[in-house]
């Protein structure tokens, strides 16, 4: 029997790497070879790093930019030396098929692969394609869409299939989280997390909410690393955490409903786990817009309810949790109708359809 062979790739933040992660043990349980093209000293390295049986390697990478700055002038070179690069790599691999996540080092990987015949599966987390992916899109045989609206900006091309999860995220204890964080009272959890670094404006927010919220949920506040409040450290019914990794998973099975930022990840994985949440986008001056649109999407069908930035207080926080919360039924009947929650046997059915 012949193993078969992938070239992964996606990078430049942590969301461009958490669905291949969830990808990689099954595509080996399957007697897939795994090889992955990234950036040197870069996220998707010091995190594919620690897989198994995966090889890394490392092309030039040139940012996308649509504003003017001096590299725009450098970048390009360091992209096509890149795409030089990464054809050389996948013609010594000849790999069945490349997947890409996006991120400015799927580009000169896709344009490498194009150049060796070699078919090509991407993946769009948000609503609207990002520049990289818009780039990646004439070249590829199908891209898998986490949004159902994201399918009409593929060009004929596009997939709903939601976004892969480790499967290690769904399998935590309600108990085991209850106990791990000393949540052990007998009212609800409220979850409060900001994105991969915390967000500062949440946890301001939250915690001049505190006494309006501690009479009636136990909290549990990812605040991100660098934002612990030590003088908050005996304040009943609160718990912070900077950061949690493989304990996660026992965080969201403990919580009965969250606040969060609305990236794509995330939303993901609070469809896949049903917890009722109120979303929190990241505003349009500080991104893209896509967090917004992706919360107007969840928003829209029925899967949580939105606060915009402008205009959260103490106040306004406390009574849109206060209405997650009394509404939670709602919330929960729509995500038990939506169609797909995990993405991971979506994803792995295109990318199986289209090797070689």
């Amino acid at each position: 029997m012949i193993m078969k062979k992938i070239v992964m790739t996606g990078g430049g933040t942590g969301g461009h790497v958490t669905p291949n992660l969830a990808l990689i043990p099954r595509l080996q349980a399957d007697g897939w070879e795994v090889h992955y093209i990234g950036g040197a000293d870069s996220a998707e390295q010091e995190l594919i790093s620690r897989v198994p049986g995966v090889t890394f390697y490392t092309v030039a990478v040139g940012k996308l930019r649509r504003y003017f700055d001096l590299k725009n002038f450098s970048d390009p070179f360091r992209v096509i030396k890149g795409i030089a690069q990464a054809r050389s790599i996948i013609h010594k691999i000849r790999p069945n098929v490349v997947f890409s996540k996006g991120g400015f080092v799927s580009v000169p990987v896709v344009y490498g692969a194009k150049l060796n015949g070699v078919p090509v599966v991407t993946h769009e987390s948000d609503l609207t394609p990002g520049l990289a992916n818009k780039l990646c899109l004439p070249f590829a045989a199908a891209q898998c869409c986490s949004f159902p609206e994201a399918v009409k900006y593929a060009k004929g091309k596009g997939v709903y299939t939601g976004t892969p999860i480790r499967p290690e995220v769904l399998q935590g204890k309600r108990e085991d989280g209850r106990r791990r964080f000393g949540l052990l009272g007998n009212l609800p959890v409220l979850m409060v997390m900001g994105g991969s670094s915390g967000a500062q404006a949440i946890n301001d927010c939250l915690r001049e909410a505190l006494p309006a919220l501690t009479g009636t949920f136990q909290i549990l506040h990812l605040c991100g690393k660098g934002n612990y409040a030590p003088e908050l450290e005996d304040t009943p019914n609160y718990v912070q955490c900077e950061y949690l990794n493989e304990e996660m998973a026992d965080a969201y099975a403990c919580a009965d409903v969250m606040v969060s930022r609305s990236g794509s990840n995330s939303l993901c994985e609070i469809l896949a786990l049903r917890k009722p949440a109120l979303l929190i986008p990241y505003p349009a001056s500080a991104s893209r817009g896509d967090q917004i649109m992706n919360a107007e999407s969840f928003s829209k069908r029925g899967l949580s309810r939105v606060l915009d930035q402008a205009d959260m207080t103490a106040e306004t926080l406390t009574r849109g949790i206060q209405e997650l919360y009394r509404d939670r039924g709602m919330l929960l009947d729509a995500m038990a109708a939506e169609g797909i929650s995990n993405g991971l046997d979506a994803v792995l059915s295109q990318i199986y359809k289209y090797a070689k």
